[in-house]
């Protein structure tokens, strides 16, 4: 009887180990307070159970039967898939892991839009004013928040909330703002047609942050493309240049003879007149003293910018590119090469194997000159893909030996060339008179001279003779760079060209880097979703309708009779 009893008792202590256990849990679940009391109950509760295991297996060899081992192995391996599963979900919720397998990247941020977010100096918040939200838009808002704390968005409804709308101005439905301290900017209205555009919302965040703008000028007076809207105008890329924070304005030297200080950038997009020979100087200056410069030359055309490229080691090629490689893919004429190879290269680098398109485009030169770093952008493919062609009269175009270039070719190059920047410091007197300059000598004189492959590259002292009866301290110099982009094309630029494929990346990627603005992000590429819709006639649909319901039903039933006749 005492036996019985014994096992009675252990028996319950067993069913009390468990019961303290759930007790413990419940505590600290409800209570969300993980304090001595349920863990109290949580550890009298393991104990017991261990003890009455460890004197279950001593009384009948229980934990050396089979059968234990087996169901004891079981839950060991249940209770570390729910262990993993369970860390699983936790390093989940705490870290953000996603991998997006679109071949496009549709559901990725840029890399521009990720290091703009993620180097915010406040919190910035977007407004969307809408009775419904679109799950589009609401995933590219949440890719933006992964990226940063700072950055936060809310859906509003303009009439349950009428004064947070009448605060931002909302006129419509659909509204899209976005806030950082006290200023506010309307992104764009979302719609059904319309939904929410990555390039737009990262735009005018770096409108919203940077508190600098870089002003651009667009030469004009010798033919260049018109900036209002119009026919082979470059309106789009005006305004693009607006979205990402650079202010424009025409600029004509024959007028002022000089290139205004504030000049971060100018522009000389398809002239097709000469440049006075003052006109080239102010630009040569404007180099000189550490500015930047963007050429866009179109073929059959002379600008008469030859003595200012030869400083840089750029020849303008006056035969014409042609690359066939693009003409039965994509249907762009010869004339119009087709790019996919771009140069290692701030301006290129996120390209990858893109497309962009020159139609009438002439090939360049680069030669290497002393203190100038030259940086290829723009490849066509090889020869018999792409080749100049000399013969522009010619309706069919044919590569000529004799005549003709063999691809690739150079259709654009990136220059960097390092100069000292004029003193700042009080000029000091020379140590020994020198004799007046010529007027020729003065006119053409400058902090530094161009390099160019006849002239080495001069000292960063400029001689007595050359600065007249004062010179600079050499300590008080401090080294600049000028930057210089030269396309043999502008019409990829123009309006309606300017948004196909990489032109417009092309064309802003290079104002930026060549405005040294290190921390403004290049363009980004719009992401579109590849159309693999297949079009068929009537004929062949007719044709695709027989087959699946008759041709291919019958074939089937041949092979089946065939097998039973044989095994008949």
């Amino acid at each position: 009887m005492k036996i019985v009893a014994k096992k009675k008792l252990w028996k319950y202590l067993f069913w009390f180990g468990p019961f303290l256990i759930t007790v413990g849990l419940t505590v600290g679940l409800v209570s969300e307070q993980w304090g001595l009391i349920p863990l109290a109950f949580i550890i009298t509760g393991i104990v017991i159970s261990g003890l009455w295991i460890i004197w279950q297996s001593y009384q009948t060899n229980w934990w050396r039967r089979r059968s234990t081992q087996a169901g004891t192995n079981a839950l060991v391996a249940t209770l570390a898939v729910l262990a993993i599963l369970g860390l699983i979900n936790f390093l989940g919720t705490r870290y953000h892991l996603r991998s997006d397998l679109t071949e496009t990247q549709l559901f990725t941020l840029a890399p521009q839009s990720r290091q703009l977010v993620n180097a915010l100096p406040q919190p910035v918040k977007v407004w969307v004013f809408d009775i419904s939200q679109n799950p589009q838009d609401r995933e590219l808002l949440e890719n933006y928040q992964r990226q940063s704390s700072k950055f936060k968005y809310e859906y509003i409804d303009p009439q349950a909330r009428p004064g947070l709308a009448e605060k931002f101005g909302v006129k419509d439905y659909g509204e899209v703002y976005l806030e950082s301290g006290d200023k506010r900017q309307l992104v764009q209205t979302v719609n059904e047609n319309q939904r929410l555009s990555e390039v737009r919302l990262t735009s005018r965040l770096q409108q919203l942050t940077n508190s600098t703008t870089a002003k651009v000028y667009l030469l004009q007076g010798h033919g260049e493309r018109q900036l209002s809207a119009g026919k082979d105008a470059i309106s789009q890329a005006v305004q693009g240049l607006g979205d990402k924070s650079f202010t424009t304005a025409p600029l004509n030297l024959a007028e002022i003879s000089k290139v205004p200080e504030d000049a971060a950038v100018v522009i000389v997009a398809g002239p097709k007149r000469g440049l006075f020979e003052g006109e080239v100087k102010a630009l040569q200056e404007y180099l000189n003293r550490g500015g930047n410069l963007l050429l866009m030359i179109d073929p059959n055309t002379d600008p008469k910018l030859n003595t200012l490229l030869q400083e840089w080691g750029v020849r303008l090629d006056n035969r014409l590119a042609v690359d066939v490689s693009g003409e039965s893919v994509v249907g762009l004429g010869p004339a119009a090469p087709l790019v996919t190879e771009y140069g290692q290269h701030p301006i290129t680098k996120d390209f990858a194997n893109g497309n962009s398109f020159y139609p009438i485009a002439r090939p360049l030169e680069i030669t290497s000159v002393p203190g100038v770093e030259a940086t290829p952008l723009l490849r066509t493919k090889p020869y018999p893909n792409s080749w100049a062609e000399s013969d522009l009269k010619s309706e069919k175009l044919e590569f000529n030996a004799d005549k003709d270039l063999k691809g690739p070719l150079t259709l654009g190059v990136a220059l960097t060339r390092k100069q000292a920047a004029k003193s700042t410091s009080t000029p000091q007197a020379s140590p020994t008179p020198s004799p007046l300059p010529s007027p020729t000598t003065q006119s053409k004189a400058s902090p530094t001279p161009s390099p160019s492959p006849k002239t080495p590259q001069a000292s960063p002292l400029p001689s007595p003779t050359t600065q007249g009866k004062t010179t600079p301290t050499p300590s008080s110099q401090t080294a600049t760079e000028s930057r210089l982009v030269v396309l043999g094309n502008s019409s990829f630029a123009t309006d309606g060209l300017f948004q196909q494929q990489l032109n417009g990346d092309v064309f802003l990627n290079s104002v930026t880097w060549l405005s040294q603005q290190e921390k403004q992000p290049l363009s980004i590429r719009p992401k579109e979703p590849k159309n693999r819709r297949i079009t068929l006639t009537t004929t062949q649909a007719n044709l695709l309708i027989l087959s699946s319901l008759l041709v291919l039903p019958l074939i089937g039933f041949a092979i089946a009779v065939i097998i039973w006749w044989k095994r008949r």
